[in-house]
């Protein structure tokens, strides 16, 4: 049987005309119409007054962002645990320390509780914060109301991980436009994808000329090759924007089609005890629902998370478990944690099913009969 990925690259069909015209106008490189029509497009869609830099991945603007908030060595930066690494990744780059929150179980993001008590305490002992890494997981915008509020009270910079939530809102207001500096991933297995590759969100064209500064070596401007501070090869390819800008034209239908994978298993489990699917909070959320997730509560299955997962992989479908926590990861095990297990919570019980927007109903079908006979084992 061929496999069904969990989520993997859409093309839209006009990726293409663009790629081509960067080669017939010999513009393979880091700079070019696509480059500059990419951001233009992302300016446009996030429509919040922003600028948009476009990188080589989304963990390199998380490092530019620490770099430009001043971040070295022996600093600390506050970011959610449960997340994937290249959230974390930067702040290591930097010699800096990572402390580590805890999610909230309504959206599985970073705890506006656990948050502020992490800074009084750090405060307390004499740390201030350098920055606070705030990420949508799965796609599910944050309590940023809570969030935001906090930062400002202690006066600390928010960096907003928006790499799985393009399209997502919070009160009508797209993620990526919440933070002092936001970021976006544009990795394969991303709403939209520039095969790799990411951007800066900036809130003003200032921060964004110093982010391409920044991310094309730092060269000052002169004749000869000068340098004043230390830089980075972090630009995104023109061939890559090419790819980007044609899927801008698909990106709505992206999301659409994501959301629609969503209610297949709300409608799935509607009637199984015991199984949860990840669902926005209120109207004030609007999840693209990159991933659709699901809790498993084996006391009333009589099945696990793990289990399901192993079933599905013996049918060639991919799945797999939640982000595993970053408190729990053996490279960050001296850090700092505040929480009460809800991340290691979520961990052990969820389960992320296949979710992409370019499934066919045959794959879909194939998805709800196997997950069918696997729970008919058990209820």
């Amino acid at each position: 049987m061929s496999k069904i990925p969990l989520s993997s690259s859409h093309l839209g069909g006009n990726e293409l005309k663009f790629v081509n015209d960067a080669i017939r106008k010999n513009q393979v490189t880091t700079y070019g119409e696509n480059v500059n029509n990419f951001q233009n497009d992302l300016e446009n869609y996030l429509n919040n007054d922003v600028y948009i830099a476009c990188l080589s991945s989304g963990t390199s603007a998380i490092h530019l962002a620490l770099v430009q908030l001043g971040v070295g060595l022996n600093d600390e930066v506050i970011c959610q645990s449960m997340t994937f690494s290249a959230s974390a990744n930067p702040i290591k780059y930097q010699g800096a320390i990572p402390v580590f929150i805890d999610s909230e179980f309504d959206t599985w993001n970073m705890c506006p509780k656990h948050l502020e008590t992490a800074i009084k305490d750090r405060i307390k002992k004499g740390n201030i914060p350098k920055a606070i890494i705030i990420v949508h997981s799965y796609g599910m915008p944050a309590k940023i109301d809570d969030l935001l509020q906090i930062a400002n009270k202690y006066d600390i910079p928010v960096i907003e991980d928006a790499a799985e939530a393009l399209g997502s809102t919070y009160k009508g207001k797209k993620c990526g436009t919440f933070g002092d500096f936001s970021i976006l991933s544009f990795n394969g297995n991303k709403i939209i994808t520039t095969s790799g590759g990411g951007a800066m969100v900036c809130r003003s064209k200032e921060d964004k000329e110093k982010t391409i500064f920044y991310a094309t070596q730092a060269r000052d401007k002169a004749a000869h090759y000068e340098h004043t501070a230390i830089g980075y090869n972090y630009r995104m390819s023109n061939i890559s924007a090419g790819i980007g800008r044609g899927q801008m034209e698909v990106l709505n239908k992206h999301i659409a089609l994501r959301r629609k994978m969503n209610a297949f298993y709300l409608d799935l489990f509607k009637k199984i005890d015991g199984i949860t699917v990840m669902q926005e909070l209120n109207k004030d959320y609007y999840s693209n629902f990159w991933l659709s997730c699901i809790l498993i509560e084996k006391e009333k299955t009589g099945f696990t998370a793990e289990e399901l997962r192993l079933a599905l992989e013996k049918e060639n479908i991919e799945s797999r478990p939640l982000w595993k926590p970053m408190h729990l990861q053996p490279v960050f095990k001296d850090c700092d944690y505040y929480g009460n297990g809800e991340s290691e919570n979520l961990f052990k019980k969820g389960l992320c099913l296949p979710s992409g927007s370019n499934l066919l109903n045959n794959d879909i079908e194939r998805i709800g009969n196997v997950i069918k006979g696997f729970i008919h084992l058990y209820i």
